[in-house]
Protein backbone atom coordinates (compact mmCIF):
# COMPACT_ATOMS: atom_id res chain seq x y z
CA UNK A 1 0.00 0.00 0.00
CA UNK A 2 2.78 2.36 0.75
CA UNK A 3 4.48 1.83 -2.88
CA UNK A 4 1.97 4.02 -4.79
CA UNK A 5 1.76 6.76 -2.27
CA UNK A 6 5.56 6.65 -2.63
CA UNK A 7 5.40 6.71 -6.29
CA UNK A 8 2.74 9.08 -6.14
CA UNK A 9 4.21 11.74 -4.48
CA UNK A 10 7.21 10.71 -6.29
CA UNK A 11 6.03 11.46 -9.34
CA UNK A 12 4.48 15.24 -8.30
CA UNK A 13 7.73 15.80 -7.09
CA UNK A 14 10.17 14.80 -10.29
CA UNK A 15 9.15 18.41 -11.91
CA UNK A 16 10.84 20.53 -9.49
CA UNK A 17 13.82 18.92 -10.61
CA UNK A 18 13.85 20.29 -14.28
CA UNK A 19 16.69 18.77 -16.54
CA UNK A 20 19.21 21.65 -17.37
CA UNK A 21 20.57 19.84 -20.62
CA UNK A 22 16.95 19.47 -21.85
CA UNK A 23 14.34 22.64 -22.92
CA UNK A 24 11.93 20.30 -21.61
CA UNK A 25 9.63 22.39 -18.61
CA UNK A 26 7.91 25.40 -18.17
CA UNK A 27 9.75 28.78 -19.67
CA UNK A 28 8.60 32.69 -19.50
CA UNK A 29 8.79 34.24 -22.69
CA UNK A 30 10.05 37.95 -22.19
CA UNK A 31 9.38 40.76 -25.09
CA UNK A 32 12.73 41.49 -26.86
CA UNK A 33 11.40 44.77 -27.44
CA UNK A 34 9.82 45.50 -24.02
CA UNK A 35 11.84 43.32 -21.56
CA UNK A 36 8.05 42.04 -19.70
CA UNK A 37 6.83 38.94 -19.54
CA UNK A 38 4.29 38.11 -22.33
CA UNK A 39 3.62 34.46 -21.75
CA UNK A 40 4.61 31.03 -20.21
CA UNK A 41 5.17 28.11 -22.40
CA UNK A 42 5.52 24.65 -21.31
CA UNK A 43 7.92 22.69 -23.79
CA UNK A 44 7.27 19.07 -23.89
CA UNK A 45 9.08 16.15 -25.78
CA UNK A 46 7.41 12.91 -27.29
CA UNK A 47 9.61 10.81 -29.59
CA UNK A 48 12.50 12.96 -29.63
CA UNK A 49 10.94 16.37 -31.03
CA UNK A 50 9.38 19.32 -29.33
CA UNK A 51 6.62 20.87 -28.69
CA UNK A 52 5.76 24.09 -26.92
CA UNK A 53 1.78 25.25 -25.96
CA UNK A 54 1.16 28.82 -24.26
CA UNK A 55 0.20 28.07 -20.82
CA UNK A 56 -0.15 31.75 -19.52
CA UNK A 57 -0.45 35.27 -20.85
CA UNK A 58 0.73 37.72 -19.41
CA UNK A 59 -1.75 40.66 -20.47
CA UNK A 60 -2.60 44.49 -18.94
CA UNK A 61 -6.01 44.13 -16.77
CA UNK A 62 -7.54 46.04 -19.92
CA UNK A 63 -6.82 43.61 -22.79
CA UNK A 64 -9.23 40.50 -23.64
CA UNK A 65 -7.49 38.01 -21.16
CA UNK A 66 -8.73 35.06 -23.43
CA UNK A 67 -7.69 36.28 -27.08
CA UNK A 68 -7.78 34.10 -29.84
CA UNK A 69 -5.36 34.13 -32.81
CA UNK A 70 -7.46 35.84 -35.41
CA UNK A 71 -4.15 36.49 -37.69
CA UNK A 72 -2.91 32.94 -37.51
CA UNK A 73 -3.81 30.87 -40.61
CA UNK A 74 -5.26 27.18 -41.20
CA UNK A 75 -5.93 25.10 -38.63
CA UNK A 76 -5.10 27.87 -36.04
CA UNK A 77 -7.01 30.33 -36.82
CA UNK A 78 -9.61 31.63 -34.76
CA UNK A 79 -8.26 29.29 -31.67
CA UNK A 80 -7.75 30.57 -28.26
CA UNK A 81 -4.21 31.49 -27.84
CA UNK A 82 -4.20 29.77 -24.47
CA UNK A 83 -3.12 26.48 -25.22
CA UNK A 84 -1.96 27.14 -28.99
CA UNK A 85 1.23 25.03 -30.01
CA UNK A 86 3.82 27.70 -31.28
CA UNK A 87 6.63 25.45 -31.12
CA UNK A 88 6.53 22.68 -33.37
CA UNK A 89 8.74 19.91 -34.68
CA UNK A 90 12.09 20.78 -33.04
CA UNK A 91 14.97 18.26 -33.10
CA UNK A 92 18.13 17.83 -30.90
CA UNK A 93 21.13 18.93 -33.65
CA UNK A 94 24.29 19.26 -31.53
CA UNK A 95 23.91 21.54 -28.76
CA UNK A 96 21.06 23.19 -29.64
CA UNK A 97 17.31 22.23 -31.20
CA UNK A 98 16.50 23.05 -34.82
CA UNK A 99 14.66 21.95 -38.03
CA UNK A 100 11.46 23.20 -36.33
CA UNK A 101 9.04 25.82 -36.51
CA UNK A 102 7.74 28.97 -34.33
CA UNK A 103 4.47 30.80 -34.26
CA UNK A 104 4.02 34.45 -33.65
CA UNK A 105 0.27 34.75 -31.83
CA UNK A 106 0.26 38.40 -32.91
CA UNK A 107 0.93 38.27 -36.71
CA UNK A 108 -0.44 34.57 -37.10
CA UNK A 109 2.85 34.22 -39.04
CA UNK A 110 5.12 31.01 -38.51
CA UNK A 111 9.04 31.02 -38.66
CA UNK A 112 11.89 28.54 -39.31
CA UNK A 113 13.85 28.36 -35.31
CA UNK A 114 16.21 26.91 -33.27
CA UNK A 115 16.40 26.71 -29.46
CA UNK A 116 19.47 26.84 -27.49
CA UNK A 117 19.92 26.62 -23.91
CA UNK A 118 22.08 29.17 -21.99
CA UNK A 119 23.06 29.96 -18.39
CA UNK A 120 23.81 26.42 -17.09
CA UNK A 121 19.82 25.62 -18.58
CA UNK A 122 18.17 28.46 -16.82
CA UNK A 123 17.70 30.67 -19.90
CA UNK A 124 16.71 29.23 -23.43
CA UNK A 125 17.89 31.54 -26.36
CA UNK A 126 14.37 31.58 -29.06
CA UNK A 127 15.67 32.39 -32.33
CA UNK A 128 12.67 32.91 -34.97
CA UNK A 129 13.65 33.47 -38.49
CA UNK A 130 12.67 33.55 -42.15
CA UNK A 131 15.51 31.66 -44.72
CA UNK A 132 18.43 32.38 -42.93
CA UNK A 133 18.95 32.50 -39.24
CA UNK A 134 20.89 35.71 -39.45
CA UNK A 135 17.56 37.05 -40.62
CA UNK A 136 15.25 36.95 -37.84
CA UNK A 137 14.38 37.48 -33.91
CA UNK A 138 15.55 36.36 -30.68
CA UNK A 139 14.22 36.18 -27.31
CA UNK A 140 15.59 34.96 -24.24
CA UNK A 141 13.03 32.94 -22.30
CA UNK A 142 13.47 31.97 -18.24
CA UNK A 143 13.39 28.65 -16.92
CA UNK A 144 10.18 28.52 -14.98
CA UNK A 145 10.39 24.91 -13.18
Amino acid sequence: MRLPITLCLLATALPAFADPTSPVGLWKNVDDKTGKPKADIRIVEANGVLQGRIEKLYRPANEDQNPVCDKCEGADKGKPILGLAIINGMRKDGDEYAHGTILDPENGKVYKSKLKLADGGKKLDVRGYIGMPMLGRSQTWVRQD
